[in-house]
């Protein structure tokens, strides 16, 4: 059997304070076994368990490997709203005015991270799609 991912590791300064941050982004939970001050924090998801560990350097650069979220209760607009709300920063929006696209955000210590369309959105995109082609054919 192949190897598995047991959770994607994230460097950071503040391991439980981001720990937080993300933990209310994925409705998930912080460790009982992580406290404040704590060099390493886990935060279990449904979707996947995210690890941040303390490191002395502060980022400097783009991430290589980010996450994309996708809302499953709401759409994408609200989801960001939520998100900015809780700390997020607003870094690009690829948004488009046929209502495809993306929001690329940073968390509260500067990691990109982007907001999908929902499925549900995904699905209303592609079906007027479908009945535009059909009706221009």
């Amino acid at each position: 059997m192949a190897s598995l991912v047991r959770h994607v590791t994230i460097d950071c300064a503040d391991a439980y304070r981001l720990a937080r941050f993300w933990a209310e982004v994925l409705d998930g939970k912080v460790s009982d076994d992580d406290h404040p001050g704590d060099p390493e924090a886990l935060v279990e998801t449904p979707g996947a368990a995210l690890l941040f560990v303390r490191v002395p350097d502060g980022k400097s650069v783009k991430n290589r490997v980010h996450l994309d979220i996708q809302p499953q209760d709401r759409t994408r607009d609200e989801e960001v709203d939520r998100l900015l709300a809780l700390g997020a920063t607003l870094l690009a929006d690829h948004r488009t005015p046929d209502g495809r696209g993306w929001v690329t955000l940073g968390d509260i210590e500067g990691n990109e991270f982007c907001v999908e369309r929902s499925a549900a959105e995904r699905i209303a995109t592609e079906s007027a799609a479908t009945e535009s082609a059909a009706t221009a054919g």
